[in-house]
């Protein structure tokens, strides 16, 4: 393929890769020659076979990151698998909904603890390899709940806010040892996760009438922005929040 998007020779690791958002980066990554471990409590069979499919290499990774016991033997397989690690991507993540004075201390634990402790430790176990190789690239799954409260989902808001920070701070310590670490933050986007959104007549239609694109994102929109920044294209972007939003946030 050649060119500054290549990434032939490189391996990734993908959380929460099985489907949806995760399973698009995944293959995205593969299309442009990149092999690809897939960790997730859910195994990755169908993101797999697609792979497989595109002439590239996968390898599923069985890890539940609810906590942060599996963080180094998922990085320590990915490298015996492949021989190195030069990307991850921290998408793997759960939400919880209930009203401000209902919401229990187990919904917000459960939530900070997968979409941001595990997020950090995992990013903390692969940056030594890459750090020992010369380099590498994170690349964290933030959301426009980085930048905006919603509604009923607090520990959410809380994690993704979270994510980028620590997207920042992990940057500003990892650019002097040739890692960048920057993040993609999903607007609206068609998958499982928003079926029930989509068939709601009205508030679908709020949501397309906030849209300048006015269209729904589709998964493969994210996928595009983090093949970018895993290339060598995006070597001297760090510390940054992307929205893949279709205008969202400008409006």
């Amino acid at each position: 393929m050649g060119g500054p998007f290549d990434l032939a020779g490189r391996v990734a690791l993908v959380t929460g890769a099985n489907t949806g958002i995760g399973q698009a980066i995944a293959v995205a990554l593969a299309g442009v020659g990149a092999r690809v471990a897939l960790a997730g409590r859910t195994p990755a069979t169908e993101t797999a076979a697609a792979i497989d499919a595109l002439g590239s290499e996968a390898r599923i990774v069985d890890a539940d990151l609810s906590t942060i016991e599996p963080v180094g033997r998922v990085v320590e397989e990915t490298v015996a698998a492949f021989g190195r690690l030069d990307i991850l991507v921290n998408n793997a993540g759960i939400i919880r909904r209930a009203d401000f004075d209902r919401f229990s201390e187990e919904d917000w634990d459960a939530v900070i603890d997968t979409n941001l402790k595990s997020l950090f430790f995992l990013s903390q176990a692969a940056a030594r390899p890459m750090v020992a190789q010369g380099g590498g690239k994170i690349i964290n799954i933030a959301s426009l709940l980085s930048f905006q409260g919603g509604i009923r989902v607090p520990s959410y808001a809380a994690a993704k806010s979270g994510v980028a920070g620590v997207t920042r701070a992990m940057a500003n310590e990892l650019a002097p040892r040739g890692i960048q670490v920057n993040a993609v933050a999903p607007g609206y986007i068609e998958t499982n996760n928003t079926a029930a959104l989509q068939a709601d007549e009205t508030r679908n239609r709020q949501i397309l009438e906030r849209i300048p694109a006015g269209r729904w994102g589709r998964a493969e929109d994210i996928g595009g922005a983090v093949v970018f920044l895993a290339s060598s294209a995006s070597d001297y972007v760090t510390g940054q929040i992307l929205a893949v939003d279709g205008g969202w946030l400008a409006r």
